[in-house]
């Protein structure tokens, strides 16, 4: 899915043009033990997937995973979650790093359509982070309570790690996320040739996020807690 995008910058200032929206007040839960062993909270994979249930088509169309792929895939919603189920192409944009520059990745940019606190781009190699389409007719994130920032929850294998929107693709191609991302989930972090080819559930909460951005630890402890609530509400 790694192709240029001549309108990152347009589709980042789009994608957080509107006012933030409150995250909602957090649920009551009871204790919790520590984290599983394939999780980075107690929240597990196969209670978030059978929470999805049917899909629920919010996007006007399907996208494609791939530059010369078919449009396959639907943005599906629920009351509390927005989600999709795709491939994962390895995003290393943002701060040049050991892992992630132009020599190991021929498609590398160095700025991410948001930013940290401290207004430089975000990085792959060590931030979690997952790549939203650019609004189009097919969907604009924002509309359903996505914007940078939002906390997302992302299931592979049985894995479940929590990350944050922090970069925008092309508008019609969907299914990417960071080296740290990958990392997490036991998927290969090359740019060239890692990735995974199917079976990846992503899982962003509405009208969530994280302040700031980087702040991975508050991702994971946001996300625990309304991954928590979704797989609990009534």
């Amino acid at each position: 899915m790694r192709v240029p995008s001549l309108t990152l910058a347009v589709a980042g200032v789009a994608l957080l043009a509107p006012a933030s929206v409150p995250t909602p007040a957090a649920a009551v839960v009871p204790p919790v033990q520590g984290p599983t062993a394939d999780g980075e909270g107690t929240v597990a994979a196969a209670d978030l997937l059978a929470r999805l249930g049917r899909c629920h088509q919010i996007s006007r169309g399907r996208y494609r995973t791939d530059a010369d792929g078919s449009a396959s895939v639907p943005v599906c919603g629920t009351r509390d979650a927005v989600y999709w189920k795709a491939d994962l192409d390895i995003d290393c944009d943002g701060r040049p790093t050991a892992r992630c520059n132009r020599r190991t990745d021929p498609l590398f940019s160095a700025a991410t359509a948001f930013q940290q606190s401290d207004g430089s781009h975000l990085n792959a190699e060590t931030l979690p982070y997952i790549v939203v389409p650019g609004p189009s007719r097919i969907w604009k994130p924002w509309v359903s309570g996505v914007r940078g920032g939002s906390v997302a929850a992302i299931v592979y294998r049985g894995r479940v790690r929590y990350a944050v929107v922090g970069d925008t693709g092309p508008r019609d191609i969907i299914g990417e996320a960071s080296y740290a991302t990958a990392r997490g989930l036991g998927i290969r972090t090359d740019p060239r040739y890692g990735g995974a080819a199917s079976g990846v559930t992503y899982i962003v909460f509405r009208n969530s996020r994280t302040r700031p951005i980087e702040d991975h630890a508050a991702a994971i402890a946001q996300g625990e807690r309304l991954a928590r609530r979704f797989v609990t509400a009534k």
